[in-house]
């Protein structure tokens, strides 16, 4: 039996998210799971996932054997693109390939090995497997992702997500050609039914997701896309676009028969989903300013936007 006590910066939080930060080594779906057994008390009462904490409160948890592979991060050098660092906190323009944190089957390589190499502070709200990780990008995609340096800047950004009040614009690359160009995707997001690694639109316990997309450029058989996304769910962008029937580029997982068949015929398919973390809006957690950072997309996307003019040949 495992046992916590609610502290003051916790005071209000939600079960599920301070339990994921006390057990890092744990995926959300395990802990989610661990609560609905009733293997979770708050103050000696079974609670749901969404309970809201109280400063004082004491929290037990059953736990069946530890899976936990690594207790601590090794610190790995690993270049890091930085667009900027202050005292509180960094923006980093993170590479396809690299996984933000450590997870199953994850144990190195990950945003989190190589903060801890370059940088002395980081925020520890998350847990000492999460270092400043403040939100996450699929490991095949690329651009900005904001890190903390202080449990201050943490908490304060973490209630701008929770708000709805940060900006997130990505830039993709789908199959076909959206009609209309301009649209938006509301859905309720949630785990696949039949396949536990994807996620699905139309779960009736799902999460609401909300994305705005526009068209920016077309080719013969794709388009390039900007899309806004109102929340923040797992695979959101990939599961709206193949939901509308244009999956994004390089996208084994949601791509369906059309990305089989057209790995066949188009010779430079991606290794990877073609979608970039572009622009982020927020405001300081120091200062209150309001930063905008924005990034161009890797080599891999602008090579397939060259390829995709030019095809089909």
């Amino acid at each position: 039996m495992s046992h916590f006590s609610v502290d003051t910066p916790w005071d209000g939080a939600r079960l599920d998210q301070f339990l994921a930060a006390q057990l890092p080594q744990w995926s959300r779906t395990k802990i989610k799971e661990l609560i609905v057994d009733q293997k979770v008390l708050v103050d000696g009462q079974p609670r749901k996932a969404s309970y809201l904490l109280n400063e004082g409160s004491s929290i037990t948890a059953e736990l069946p054997e530890d899976p936990e592979r690594i207790t601590q991060l090794t610190p790995e050098a690993i270049p890091l693109e930085i667009l900027h660092e202050d005292d509180a906190i960094l923006v980093i323009n993170k590479p396809a390939g690299m996984v933000v944190h450590p997870g199953t089957g994850v144990y190195s390589g990950t945003l989190a090995h190589a903060l801890v190499h370059h940088f002395a502070q980081l925020s520890q709200v998350g847990g000492a497997l999460r270092p400043g990780i403040i939100h996450r990008l699929d490991k095949g995609t690329t651009g900005i992702i904001l890190v903390a340096k202080t449990d201050a800047a943490h908490l304060n950004l973490t209630q701008q997500w929770q708000a709805g009040t940060v900006t997130k614009v990505y830039q993709g690359l789908v199959w076909g050609i959206p009609n209309p160009e301009t649209g938006e995707v509301e859905s309720h997001i949630g785990r696949h039914p039949s396949d536990r690694k994807r996620m699905a639109a139309e779960v009736e316990k799902g999460k609401q997701a909300i994305s705005r997309y526009k068209v920016v450029e077309a080719y013969a058989e794709a388009a390039k896309v900007n899309v806004h996304i109102l929340t923040g769910r797992t695979h959101q962008i990939r599961v709206h676009m193949a939901h509308l029937g244009h999956p994004v580029i390089g996208d084994a997982l949601y791509g369906g028969q059309r990305h089989r068949h057209l790995k066949k015929s188009f010779p430079h398919m991606p290794e990877h989903p073609m979608l970039h973390a572009a622009l982020l809006r927020f405001r300081h957690p120091v200062t209150d300013a309001e930063l905008t950072f924005k990034a161009e997309p890797h080599a891999a996307f602008l090579r397939c936007i060259e390829n995709l003019k030019a095809w089909p040949y």
